[in-house]
């Protein structure tokens, strides 16, 4: 079977598939199907994406196998991130969870030893959500 790269061989925008085939049971199916945002990947990226899977996602493993830099596969793993339509964050969501659970016990131990009274607290505990 051919790999589909969703996107037109002519003019390079995005296609849309609009049949469907079971080779099993001839049936087939007719519309507008979304392809998914793999899709939007070049064939590079999808290459590294499996080569990202296939090393349990640790980029040295990636740099290993491709010979890239850890920095070249960082960028690279950042242009995949994009593709796909996500953002790229600044620290890990695990870090940022971290962080804000100190910052509340900081307030509540503050709190409790008198430095600061309850409204004040609250104050605190808003502004760190």
């Amino acid at each position: 079977m051919n790999r589909y790269g969703g996107r037109c061989p002519v003019c390079g925008e995005a296609m849309t598939v609009t049949r469907l085939h079971c080779g099993a049971c001839d049936t087939a199916l007719e519309g507008a199907f979304s392809l998914g945002r793999l899709s939007a990947l070049s064939a590079e990226q999808v290459d590294f994406l499996e080569t990202f899977v296939r090393c349990q996602g640790k980029l040295n493993w990636v740099g290993d196998e491709l010979t890239l830099s850890y920095p070249t596969v960082r960028s690279r793993l950042n242009d995949l991130i994009r593709a796909l339509g996500f953002e790229i964050l600044d620290e890990p969501p695990a870090e940022t969870r971290q962080r804000s659970a100190q910052q509340r016990q900081t307030v509540l131990e503050d709190l409790a030893a008198g430095k600061i009274d309850a409204e004040e607290a609250i104050t605190r505990l808003q502004a760190g959500r």
